[in-house]
């Protein structure tokens, strides 16, 4: 099991993920990348543009593993 922190941002603005999530299989950290992105989607529930916006999945050593953009989060949300 490994430990990936989940960033948001817009590149000025970023919701940091100081705690991270234990993800056991790999193939999950895009699941929980959406999950994080209509997280924040909602606790900024105020905008309506996610274009810019994106989710940077680093590891412990801030290895940046994966960069999932909103909308994809958007696209399930419809």
């Amino acid at each position: 099991m490994a430990r990936y922190r989940f960033h948001a941002t817009n590149g000025t603005e970023c919701v940091f993920d100081s705690t991270g999530k234990d993800i056991r299989l790999p193939e999950r950290v895009v699941r929980r990348a959406d999950e994080v992105a209509r997280e924040v989607m909602r606790s900024l529930d105020d905008r309506e543009d996610w274009e810019e916006w994106h989710v940077s999945v680093h590891d412990l050593t801030g290895r940046r593993v994966l960069v999932q953009p909103f909308l994809r989060a958007t696209e399930d949300r419809v």
